[in-house]
């Protein structure tokens, strides 16, 4: 989890360093070499006489020789090494590992991914808005971003065949990115192939601000449970969800899912604010510690006149981590709600970002956060060892019920009500759900080989039966995928080539595949909110979760929220 405190923090050295072919060259090297070490143990020295150094030189006490013995070896190897060493490269290595050995959360980050971080979490880009894949050679509009600039513009499916005059074939995600990105208010013409069209179609679009959502769906599922899916906490978060939740109650919402499956996390702040909106003033959503001052906090809701005070559900996973954590933290230790779904992943450790010079990063855990109850949820790690740490969550079997037996070695907090709770490795549901459905090994062979193999079909269908996207409700409720779409796309899927399918298992898949294609019809016809409501009807785990909410209910009113 990322603390949204901006720090800022630069660490002085050379950015370039050289070998050298004589005798002169190493004696200034090592001038320069020797007036960089008196500045670096001047350095050193008075770093040792502050607080933080006295703990360091407390606690490992040979910090001046380490520092010293890594200066012999930068000596060493440039002066000694058999080829030209790249620096950059070597001190790559040498950065990866000094965050490596402290915990699998701490890294260090490259200025071009600290870019593409930043502007992840910033919640906008400049460009013409467009989820796409590249098919077949060409962009491939999945769907364009709401309020963006090709927002009616574009349709699902159409096909970029020239930017700019240019032809577009066979260009790379990377050119996707160089050529339609850009700054707001600038134009790029394009020429778009359209289902049912004959000719080229052109279109002009000015780039603009587009917002990376982080509510990927939001609708009520029958006449009173409203669902919102979160893929991540960024900084425009907090505002997304309090506004699907005021949409959803003008809907006719009376109880919610907040699906947090497989949610890495994202900033502190927006998930605290989360948390505050549906909660009465004075509650402890979570305190952290460190061993600076100012990561030591405690964080209550505030005080105000309403909240939104319906029963909650969170879906949580093994992939819900960090600041989903902290959600369902919250919600299970005031009994807010109720957590539903696997153990999730387990992190409680709390990371701020320092840039560097260069544009590169330092992510440095700073302190430890703690549940309402007191729980510390942090799974048990050994520094340096992160591929243990990561692949422990491959080893946890998927139970359908809570062993509480499995957790009795746990640490046991008690809930506002008095219900037992477990700290000591992730967030345990309050009820497990059954496994996620699962196709055959040969319907994963299909997605694996060609992922928008059904967004294709349903494009053709689509556009052959503009007659399907005239009325939603009537979609929904009434229509089922014809056996001729079925058997054609069963056909289409045994003529893959060198996938090896079992036409048997591809056939006691049908349901799956009535899914599949109903789902990307719903997308085609009317965009993602409506594919991912399509998408909850096949999804067990949802569907088993509405069966929860009495105890929501109850546990709520227990504690004095409804």
């Amino acid at each position: 989890m990322l603390s949204s405190n901006q720090c800022v923090h630069y660490f002085k050295g050379h950015k370039h360093w050289w070998n050298f072919s004589s005798d002169l060259e190493v004696l200034n090297f090592m001038k320069t070499l020797k007036y960089i070490s008196v500045v670096g143990l001047l350095l050193v020295g008075i770093f040792a006489l502050s607080p933080s150094g006295q703990v360091i030189f407390a606690q490992g006490g040979d910090f001046y020789n380490k520092w010293r013995d890594f200066q012999d070896m930068v000596k060493i190897i440039n002066t000694n090494y058999v080829d030209e060493v790249d620096w950059d490269k070597t001190m790559l290595g040498a950065q990866n590992g000094l965050m490596e050995a402290l915990d699998p959360h701490s890294v260090f980050i490259d200025a071009e991914r600290t870019e593409q971080i930043n502007e992840n979490f910033r919640g906008n880009f400049e460009g013409i808005g467009i989820e796409f894949d590249i098919i077949d050679g060409y962009i491939t509009v999945i769907t364009p971003i709401v309020g963006s600039p090709s927002d009616g513009l574009l349709h699902p499916g159409d096909q970029i065949v020239k930017i700019d005059n240019e032809s577009a074939y066979k260009i790379t995600r990377d050119g996707v990115f160089d050529k339609l990105r850009g700054p707001k208010g600038s134009r790029v013409d394009l020429e778009i192939a359209r289902l049912g069209e004959d000719e080229l179609i052109p279109v002009t679009i000015f780039r603009d601000k587009i917002p990376i959502y982080s509510v990927l769906a939001k609708f009520v599922m029958d006449d009173s449970t409203g669902y919102i899916l979160l893929n991540r906490f960024a900084s425009t978060t907090s505002d997304e969800f309090f506004t699907a939740i005021r949409e959803l109650q003008a809907q006719g919402m009376q109880r919610l899912i907040i699906d947090l499956r497989n949610n890495s996390g994202g900033y502190m702040d927006e998930v605290i604010k989360m948390v505050d909106f549906v909660l009465p003033g004075g509650e402890k959503i979570l305190s952290t510690k460190g061993r600076l001052k100012n990561a030591n906090e405690e964080m209550f809701s505030k005080h105000k006149a309403t909240y939104y005070n319906q029963p909650i559900i969170a879906m949580i996973n093994r992939g819900s981590a960090s600041a989903s954590e902290i959600f369902a933290g919250a919600i299970q230790d005031l009994d807010r709600g109720i957590v539903v779904g696997e153990t999730s992943f387990g992190k409680g450790l709390v990371q701020r970002q320092y840039p560097l010079r260069d544009g590169s990063a330092v992510r440095v855990t700073v302190a430890r956060y703690y549940t309402p109850s007191g729980r510390l949820i942090q799974r048990k790690y050994e520094n340096g060892q992160a591929n243990e740490y990561y692949a422990d969550l491959h080893d946890r079997d998927l139970e359908l019920e809570v062993d509480t037996t499995k957790l009795e070695d746990r640490p046991q907090y008690k809930t506002k009500t008095g219900r037992v709770v477990y700290g000591g490795g992730g967030i345990s549901p309050d009820y497990s759900l059954q496994d996620p459905a699962v196709m055959s090994r040969d319907m994963a062979k299909v997605r694996r080989s060609d992922i928008r193999f059904f967004f294709k079909i349903a494009s053709d269908y689509a556009a052959a039966h503009l007659e399907l996207g005239e009325d939603w409700a009537k979609f929904k409720n009434e229509y089922e995928v014809s056996d001729e779409l079925m058997e054609e796309t069963i056909q289409k899927i045994l003529a893959l080539p060198d996938l090896d399918l079992n036409e048997e298992n591809i056939r006691n898949d049908k349901e799956t595949i009535r899914f599949f294609l109903k789902s990307e019809l719903a997308g085609k016809l009317w965009g993602r909110n409506e594919q991912y409501y399509i998408r909850t009807q096949m999804d067990n785990q949802v569907q088993e979760a509405l069966s929860y909410f009495n105890e929501a209910r109850d546990i709520a009113a227990a504690a004095d929220y409804l």
